[in-house]
């Protein structure tokens, strides 16, 4: 019977011990950093909002309105009542009624946000705003929180990012605001929106991101955050802060059907934005880095014909004479899938990363080539607004033929003729086989090829004839290749296609 206890005493101390174990092994499994949310905003807000900025913009517009008088009957006692009128209000001394116009002026005001920075100058103060708050205005006041108006001057505008930098002078040091990393913000954390919704001013909303990297289609380098914090009309050009009070993003846009917030508002991440204030303050302009290719995004049918394992990167479709991408060794049908130490995840990272990059600046790319990495070593030029957009073009001169019928592709193919050319308005200088009709149910329709297009290359090698598509498709489909890679030329330019070849 003692023995019987004893053992029964030894079972429950080891189940005791498992269960103290396996509590501690879930507790050391929770995330050391998670935070709990906040008990309130008061405090932080109290310090911020001194910094936040009302923007008030005000534009002269004149148009010219014709003045008719209504015609009446001679005599009539209305005619004497409307002459008199328009006498009374015809500008420069026109009168006897006769028809004309004025000159009309109207002084059209709107609101936005803004905040201060810190940022050393000589006395002078800086305030950060959405370039679309303030463009066309010919007057802008910055109105803080105690109700001072200060006339504010435009520094410098960047319309691709949708940003401006302004300027005021105060007799008093004004409050004002740090950048943080928008970088090491993550998905889940609390933010402060500060600004000026519909003209009420001084408003403080809170959320988190909701997420990050965001297309909205609306510029070349689109990377917005996206939050749930309360986004409206008239928080433009306001700071989105973390919960150390840094500025980790520039409220921008909202996606809304009525025009209020329904919970998806974006801003514009502090790391790109700093790069852009910081030379509009020291120069009054932006200067970004060119690579000159045109790029499209790698499919998968296309990572196929490729011989990649993951479709990442940017595939160039061109390269643009006497540019840094050419000078460098950069070629159609390479894959930049590294550029400067940084992976180029998608295509459309690749210019913003580009852009943001001093100009004169050597850096190295690392590129899928024939089936193997190669790493080149350039110089970054500087994007210009008017850059040439003439291409590369090959020269070679080969004989024409007539038409063929390329089934596996559902494409009829022929050699360019004048009257092609005529027909599909082809530069003289062009040389391809040109797409002259279509089977909508072919491969070539489901990757979108026109009539009018001109196929340069099938597989990487060049073509000049019908015949030389036909024998390069019919080959890869012998050798069971799923699909064939194209480089087409259409009306929005050069682009790589992966039709299916069986």
């Amino acid at each position: 019977m003692k023995k019987s206890a004893r053992n029964i005493k030894f079972y429950i101390i080891v189940l005791l011990v498992g269960l103290i174990s396996f509590s501690g092994t879930v507790v050391s499994s929770l995330p050391a950093h998670a935070k709990a949310a906040p008990e309130s905003f008061a405090e932080l807000a109290d310090r911020l909002l001194p910094a936040v900025v009302n923007i008030s913009t005000t534009q002269v517009i004149e148009n010219r309105a014709p003045q008719e008088m209504p015609q009446f009957p001679p005599g009539s006692p209305f005619e004497d009542f409307f002459k008199e009128f328009f006498d009374r209000n015809q500008p420069n001394g026109q009168h006897n009624g006769q028809p004309g116009g004025r000159t009309q002026k109207r002084r059209a005001t709107s609101l936005g946000s803004g905040f201060i920075i810190d940022y050393k100058s000589n006395g002078d103060t800086f305030i950060i705003t959405n370039n679309h708050v303030v463009q066309d205005a010919d007057e802008v006041t910055a109105i803080l929180q105690d109700g001072t108006r200060l006339e504010a001057e435009i520094v410098g505008r960047d319309v691709k990012t949708d940003l401006a930098v302004l300027k005021v002078k105060s007799h008093k040091k004004l409050a004002s605001v740090g950048f943080g990393s928008s970088d090491i913000a993550r998905v889940g954390d609390w933010v402060l929106a500060i600004g000026n919704p519909f003209g009420l001013g001084g408003t403080v909303t809170a959320g988190i991101i909701s997420a990050r990297g965001r297309n909205i289609n609306s510029g070349p380098y689109d990377n917005f955050i996206q939050t749930d914090a309360s986004i409206n009309r008239g928080n433009s050009g306001g700071p989105m802060f973390n919960m150390k009070g840094e500025v980790i993003g520039i409220n921008t846009a909202i996606f809304s059907p009525s025009g209020g917030s329904i919970g998806i508002g974006f801003a514009i991440p502090s790391d790109a934005a700093k790069v852009i204030i910081d030379q509009l303050i020291n120069s009054g302009q932006v200067s970004r880095g060119w690579l000159g290719v045109n790029i499209q995004e790698v499919t998968d049918p296309i990572a196929e014909a490729l011989n990649m394992k993951k479709s990442i990167g940017a595939l160039v479709s061109n390269v643009s004479d006497g540019s840094p991408a050419e000078e460098g060794g950069i070629k159609p049908r390479d894959v930049i899938i590294e550029f400067d130490g940084k992976e180029v995840s998608e295509m459309r990272n690749l210019p913003r990363m580009v852009a943001a990059t001093a100009v004169n600046k050597k850096v190295k790319l690392k590129v899928w080539r024939d089936g193997k990495e190669k790493i080149l070593s350039l110089k970054i030029g500087k994007l210009e607004e008017k850059v040439v957009e003439a291409m590369a073009k090959d020269n070679s001169k080969k004989t024409p033929v007539g038409e063929l019928d390329v089934s596996r592709l559902g494409l009829t193919l022929s050699a360019l003729t004048p009257d092609l050319a005529e027909r599909f308005n082809i530069l003289g200088d062009t040389k391809g086989v040109v797409v002259v009709d279509i089977n909508p149910d072919g491969s070539g329709a489901e990757e979108r090829i026109r009539p009018g297009d001109i196929i340069h290359e099938v597989n990487q090698q060049k073509v000049f004839t019908p015949k030389d598509v036909n024998k390069i498709v019919n080959k890869a489909a012998s050798n069971k290749k799923k699909t064939v890679l194209l480089l087409v030329e259409g009306q929005s330019g050069f682009r790589f296609i992966a039709p299916k070849s069986n």
